[in-house]
C-alpha cells in the first residue's frame, strides 16, 4: 500500500498522532535493526517519511472495540475519523477477526493487492 500511495496511485493513508508514536516505537524494536540498516537509514527517517505519505486524523473518540489490545482501538478510531474504506493490517489477533467496523472493511495487504491485481485497479 506504501508503495502504491507513493507512487502516486489511487490509494490514500491515513494516520494520527497517537498511530504514527507507535510506529516509531515499534519500529525501534530490536527485531528491525538489522532491516532498517539494511536501507541505509534509522527509524526517526521511516517514521519522517511514513508521515509524508499519510494524513493526519484526530478522532473525536477511541471507543473500546478490540478485546485484548486497547491500542488497536486507536486504528479503528483513525480509520473512522478518516472515513476510511478499509483498515490494511497484519495484526492477525486482534483486529483481522474482527472483520469489519461500521463498514470499514478489515482486510490483509495481501486481499488487497490480489483485489488490485484482479479489478486492474490501483
Amino acid at each position: 500500500m506504501i508503495e502504491l500511495a507513493i507512487q502516486g496511485e489511487a490509494v490514500e493513508l491515513f494516520s494520527s498522532a497517537v498511530l504514527l508514536d507507535e510506529l516509531g516505537h515499534t519500529l525501534g524494536y530490536s527485531k528491525f535493526d538489522t532491516r532498517i540498516e539494511s536501507f541505509a537509514t534509522h527509524v526517526a527517517a521511516q517514521v519522517e517519511q511514513y508521515t509524508a505519505l499519510v494524513s493526519l486524523v484526530a478522532p473525536a473518540s477511541v471507543p473500546s472495540i478490540v478485546m485484548g489490545d486497547a491500542d488497536d482501538d486507536h486504528v479503528i478510531a483513525a480509520a473512522v475519523a478518516a472515513r476510511a474504506e478499509l483498515i490494511v493490517t497484519g495484526n492477525r489477533k486482534h483486529l483481522l477477526p474482527i472483520g469489519s467496523h461500521l463498514g470499514i472493511a478489515i482486510v490483509t495487504a495481501r486481499e488487497v493487492l490480489d483485489w488490485i491485481g484482479a479489478t486492474g485497479k490501483a
